[in-house]
């Protein structure tokens, strides 16, 4: 099979760290497009619709990311696979990987909506949910995951085109598909009176958009990565090797979430007005996980081509170049965080009791935001080396059991929301200490 455009392999020649920056900044401004769904998702719910509805919207953001971050997880095999491929130049490989990842992720997105949709109402009983916002929160939640299969597709497409070093198509998409979602929100919303389920029609319409849009060109690249419907089929033996990776990413995405859903639930306990303004606070986060987010997949795509390529030297020089890169540039947003938290946060409620929950919650975690980076550099680092079991188990022991038994304890001693806040440093810390300690013994570097 030849390829007019042959193998790139930007990223196991050159210089390192613009080829890291180079690949991060499009998955930035990709980051910074989807973090605006639901931005403006929560702007307009709650400025058109008031605190109640907010809190609807928010109460569901930690079950939606339980969800989708599991699945999304499972598709880190396949693009450690694709990227290892791509890098050794074996286009048989990367084109089997390809057609197995796209095939799963469309078995996946169907599953998805069909248990989204029906077992909604049981999962926000099992967080607690209010009375006074359980009708809004089941209805939102409903409707999102009717796009479930737009949302898993799109996500396994990106990852191909990542894979092999191409970060800038998803970013035409999702500019597209963001256009259209805000139209639609404000529309559906503030002019049509859908309410609530608006917001969450409009979200789905752009994220179908952009998997067709993201689809269709993956069928037309000159590359091994192009799609043929005709081969559109899972090798099993392929599948079992990408999810022997991607499996362990996708519980650690979900224990991440599990223990979001504990830390959500004890919020719940303290009214509409804790749940707006923590739910605030976790959409103003969001923009600082943007550049970690994309470090970690610059060095997960960045490890697994050179490691592909046999580029050992290589690969060290990057994860300590890249991990640094996203220490640095999230402690620079926590200090600007810390600083003018109120006026961030102002954008979705103007209510005083919410803002200073808001602004507390904050104020008690912007500052710790390296550790965060650090662990999430490093995560990237071993899921690239195909190590996605350590991370796992790293953040099963320090974001889940030592978060929930510290909740668990704490808020029973002390019952005050402020609390809570104090769960994130302190496992940002232990899971740092612990990933540190295992990137100097080393052994990762010979998992592929």
């Amino acid at each position: 099979m030849h390829f007019k455009d042959g193998f790139r392999n930007i990223m196991t020649k050159g210089s390192i760290t613009k080829n890291l920056i180079m690949f991060a900044v499009p998955l930035f401004l990709g980051q910074l497009l989807q973090q605006l769904y639901s931005i403006v998702d929560s702007v307009v719910v709650g400025n058109v619709l008031g605190k109640e509805a907010l809190a609807a919207v928010s109460t569901t953001g930690s079950l939606i990311f339980l969800m989708v971050g599991f699945i999304n997880g499972l598709f880190m095999g396949n693009s450690v696979i694709i990227g290892k491929s791509y890098g050794a130049q074996d286009n048989k490989e990367v084109s089997k990987a390809t057609h197995t990842g796209i095939a799963f992720a469309i078995l996946m997105g169907i599953a998805m909506t069909v248990f989204g949709y029906f077992f909604t109402p049981i999962l926000l009983r099992w967080m607690g949910t209010p009375s006074d916002v359980m009708d809004n929160s089941v209805l939102y939640f409903k409707i999102y995951f009717l796009g479930g299969l737009g949302n898993i597709l799109y996500s396994a497409c990106c990852g191909v085109f990542q894979a092999v070093g191409d970060s800038k198509r998803p970013l035409y998409y999702l500019v597209v598909s963001t256009v259209i979602n805000t139209v639609l929100d404000i529309a559906f919303v503030k002019y049509l009176g859908f309410g609530i389920g608006g917001a969450a029609l409009a979200t789905i319409i752009a994220q179908f958009i952009s998997a067709l849009l993201a689809f269709v060109k993956l069928m037309k690249v000159d590359g091994p990565h192009r799609i043929y419907l005709n081969k559109l089929r899972m090798d099993m033996n392929l599948l079992g090797k990408e999810l022997k990776i991607g499996i362990p990413t996708g519980i650690q995405n979900s224990v991440i979430a599990i223990g979001n859903v504990v830390v959500q639930s004890n919020i719940n306990a303290f009214g509409s007005e804790a749940m707006a303004g923590c739910g605030s606070y976790s959409k103003l986060e969001g923009f600082v996980f943007l550049p970690i987010t994309c470090i970690c997949m610059a060095l997960t795509t960045f490890v697994s081509q050179n490691l592909g390529a046999g580029e050992i030297k290589r690969v060290r020089k990057g994860a300590v170049i890249g991990s640094a890169i996203g220490v640095g540039s999230a402690e620079l947003i926590g200090v600007a965080v810390f600083a003018y938290a109120p006026v961030f946060l102002r954008m979705f409620s103007s209510e005083p009791a919410v803002l200073a929950i808001g602004t507390t919650q904050a104020r008690t975690e912007s500052l710790f935001f390296f550790l965060l980076a650090l662990s999430h550099c490093l995560a990237g680092i071993f899921r690239g080396a195909g190590k996605t079991t350590v991370p796992m188990i790293v953040m099963l022991s320090s974001w889940c059991l030592l978060r929930i038994t510290y909740i668990t304890i704490i808020v029973r001693l002390i019952p005050v929301v402020n609390v809570i806040f104090w769960a994130y440093p302190l496992t940002w810390s232990v899971s740092a200490i612990i990933f540190v300690i295992y990137y100097f013994k080393g052994k990762w570097i010979r998992a592929l």
